[in-house]
């Protein structure tokens, strides 16, 4: 299912955010930690202090949109990061929003085959 028209980039804030917060708050948040102007076509994630709730904002050449997505059971793997924001790949996109970590799972290496 896609939800977007081709967004231009993805780009994920890894910090927690307050989410009484609506669109201009998040809004004020992109124009002072993105690099990334907000009417550019990029998709904006954010992610509350729980871990159990994240919001997509965007510009849908109209106006802000907001998108929101909750767990029942579960959190989002959410990374954890120092940087202001960080870029994503359509593929890490679509893991996070199904409860999967974005940076995949870790290669498994053996010393020995223990035959």
């Amino acid at each position: 299912m896609r939800m977007f028209v081709d967004p231009s980039a993805v780009y994920l804030y890894p910090k927690t955010v307050d989410f009484r917060m609506q669109f201009n708050g998040l809004a004020l948040i992109v124009e002072q930690q993105f690099d990334v102007p907000l009417m550019s076509g990029a998709l904006f994630i954010f992610t509350n202090r729980t871990r159990k709730r994240l919001r997509i904002l965007y510009w849908d050449n109209t106006d802000l949109a907001m998108w929101s997505k909750r767990l029942e059971k579960d959190v989002f793997k959410w990374p954890s990061s120092t940087q202001t924001s960080m870029s994503l790949s359509e593929q890490q996109l679509n893991s996070l929003l199904g409860g999967f970590d974005i940076h995949g799972h870790q290669p498994l290496f053996y010393a020995s085959a223990g035959l």
